[in-house]
């Protein structure tokens, strides 16, 4: 078995590039940079909190005295907006505010290695808006007071229309610093014509049965996550005790040539050949497939829970039109605007209420228009079930450098070995 080349440009092409470049923002190549980042320069933001709660008036501080600007620069990822940006002329239509869109974060990593010698000088970055991954680099965007605290009360759109799930996200308690802009989940995917039977559990990836026909992932937080859910363990929670469990339990697996590699994204392809019956999956990609190449492989999330991927529209603390910039993030919280982006970028959707939309404008189409909007609407990968939603749990939490390169020496070696 080869080792996967973390640093592969490769990795941010494929099927869906939309996703999978947030996927990178997890790579542990993203965050050991970030690691040396904060080692070398302290990460300590100027006149801001290093708490993980905005007090009320702390709140009231930084938005006493702001007003609306007319515009407003926004930093996000490839391909994760229609180039035509419906959504943003609709805005600028509705309020006179022009937008700039650029993007321009690959990786959480480079990107807050970029961003954070300016943020440290209390100096602008050039954007007022930024969409950021729930993962190391959220947690030292937000300790080193480089976010602005949000204030909620001029977020009715939000407050009316967010999903209930996504209002007690673990890494960012009662949204005080981001709401988020799509998700996704990360399970399993099988081929019923090979399998044979339905897959439920997470011990159907260790089952004997599919010997060299599992697929895991190479990104070593995803797999640890699995590893963690085998065990009993919830990834958010989890301790150094935990990690050494899971890491013995996905290195039984291997020991048993149960896994038939350890796949970046080219686990679809693998799937489509039939190399492997049964791996780790992440949402987005099996509706695309099943769309773009008339498959019908299933995606499940395991009864022992899977793991939930947020990214996050946020304010840099230096922000030049954060008023702004808050009037563009409630827009997204309209129910029709919700349902523009979603039927676009196909990712979990954060407003409930825009499945009857999307139902209803595909209304409007005909024929294989019609029939591919509502494969969309449709989707419990788009619309997840209340069900599946509490069996997603958030990602490996962790307090510092210290403690991310401990994990990161339990799990590498299962998949470098």
């Amino acid at each position: 078995m080869s080792a996967p080349n973390f640093s592969d440009p490769s990795l941010l092409r494929g099927l869906t590039q939309r996703r999978f470049g947030r996927r990178d923002a997890l790579k542990l190549s993203g965050l050991a940079a970030t690691g040396a980042a904060l080692a070398a320069c302290g990460v300590q933001g100027k006149g801001a909190s290093n708490s993980a709660s905005a007090a009320p008036d702390a709140i009231a501080q930084f938005w006493n005295g702001k007003a609306k600007n007319g515009k407003l620069s926004f930093a996000g990822w490839p391909l994760y907006m229609d180039p035509k940006q419906p959504e943003l002329k609709q805005f600028t239509a509705k309020t006179g505010i022009k937008v700039n869109y650029q993007e321009v974060i690959q990786e959480m990593g480079p990107w807050f290695a970029k961003v954070q010698p300016q943020l440290s000088a209390g100096q602008s970055i050039g954007y007022d808006l930024m969409v950021i991954t729930n993962s190391f680099q959220f947690t030292q965007f937000r300790d080193s007071g480089f976010l602005a605290p949000l204030d909620l009360a001029k977020l009715p759109n939000y407050t009316k229309n967010a999903g209930d799930a996504y209002k007690k996200e673990a890494f960012d308690p009662g949204n005080q610093y981001s709401i988020p802009w799509a998700s996704g989940m990360t399970g399993i995917a099988y081929d019923r014509s090979k399998t044979k039977r339905d897959i439920t559990k997470l011990s159907d990836l260790w089952d004997p049965a599919f010997k060299g026909k599992v697929g895991m992932f190479s990104d070593i937080q995803e797999l640890a996550n699995f590893g963690l859910l085998a065990v009993g363990a919830d990834p958010a929670k989890s301790t150094a005790e935990d990690w050494d469990k899971a890491a013995a339990k996905l290195k039984e697996q291997k020991d048993k040539d149960i896994v038939r590699k350890y796949y970046d994204q080219s686990y679809v392809d693998a799937l489509g050949s039939g190399e492997v019956w049964i791996t780790q999956a992440w949402s987005g990609d099996i509706f695309q497939k099943n769309i773009s190449d008339g498959t019908d492989f299933q995606f499940v999330i395991p009864e022992e829970g899977g793991t939930i991927w947020t990214d996050n529209m946020t304010i840099p603390i230096t922000a030049e039109n954060p008023v702004d910039a808050l009037m563009l993030m409630d827009f997204f919280y309209e129910v029709p605007i919700a349902a523009s982006l979603a039927s676009y970028i196909n990712y979990v959707c954060p407003v409930p209420a825009a499945q009857a939309q999307m139902r209803a404008d595909a209304g409007k189409l005909t024929g294989e228009d019609k029939d591919a909007a509502l494969a969309v609407a449709n989707s419990k990968l788009v619309f997840p079930t209340a069900a599946e939603y509490a069996k997603l749990h958030y990602y490996v939490a962790f307090e510092s450098v210290s403690e991310q390169q401990k994990f990161q020496k339990t799990f590498e070696p299962i998949v470098l070995g």
